[in-house]
């Protein structure tokens, strides 16, 4: 008997769509203006259970629920400081 072959797995996210999510605003709601890594996980959370919008934002969110779900947000940091150097120096 032979066994199933395992799912394919999703490929990892490109540099493109991790920097999306250190720049994207949230267009709409509360936090409305607040780039997408910045979202807290109550709000990404919900947006799990009820449903990701059937678009970039919702795939966008949903990354960003799978990141801060498993502790990931740190891995953002190397972006966010390259993306503005000068950020943490004071300057």
């Amino acid at each position: 008997m032979s066994t199933p072959p395992l799912p394919a797995s999703p490929s990892p996210p490109d540099i493109e769509t991790l920097t999306r999510l250190v720049t994207f605003p949230m267009p709409f709601g509360k936090y409305k203006g607040r780039v997408l890594a910045d979202l807290p996980g109550h709000y990404l959370g919900w947006f799990a259970r009820q449903g990701f919008p059937p678009s970039e934002l919702g795939r966008l969110l949903a990354l960003m629920y799978e990141i801060d779900h498993n502790g990931l947000k740190e891995l953002l940091a190397p972006l966010r400081a390259a993306l503005n150097p000068g950020a943490n120096r004071g300057e």
